[in-house]
């Protein structure tokens, strides 16, 4: 095996990740723009009603999960953030609502689960701007001699 090939493979461990994670986000949002029951159980029409809300916004929330899930797969660190970090706020929309309705442990441990995954994620791809713990303190031209 070649140098390169060994160090290569954890980038490549990693874009698989995120294209496993787009998969399962983009099956996700078609369960929600599918009009009848799905694999995850009853129509995401009736969940969302039952949840308070109303029963299209499934398709708004689909769609910012299809959206993200292509995000998530572009080979742009700012667009991985973007994705990511649109997630995060529809996975904090999502446990809320999860814990708020007093859902099953079995349909409430997804959202958690991707909400840390999709903030690491997002903490990982930051702009390299956003890196730095403190700001710079900028000394004025006059004060430097």
């Amino acid at each position: 095996m070649s140098e390169t090939s060994s160090r290569d493979w954890p980038r490549r461990l990693l874009i698989g990740f995120y294209w496993f994670l787009a998969a399962e986000f983009v099956l996700g949002a078609m369960t929600k723009f599918a009009p009848g029951e799905t694999v995850f159980g009853p129509a995401y029409s009736v969940k969302f009603a039952d949840w308070g809300y109303p029963s299209w916004f499934r398709f708004v929330i689909g769609g910012v999960e299809l959206i993200c899930a292509i995000l998530l797969v572009v080979p742009r660190r700012r667009a991985r953030f973007l994705g990511a970090g649109a997630l995060v706020v529809v996975l904090v929309g999502a446990v809320v609502t999860h814990v708020a309705n007093q859902d099953p442990i079995y349909e409430s441990v997804s959202a958690p689960l991707h909400l840390a995954i999709m903030a690491a994620i997002a903490w990982a791809s930051r702009p390299a701007h956003w890196r730095e713990l403190r700001p710079v303190r900028r000394v004025p031209l006059s004060d430097q001699g």
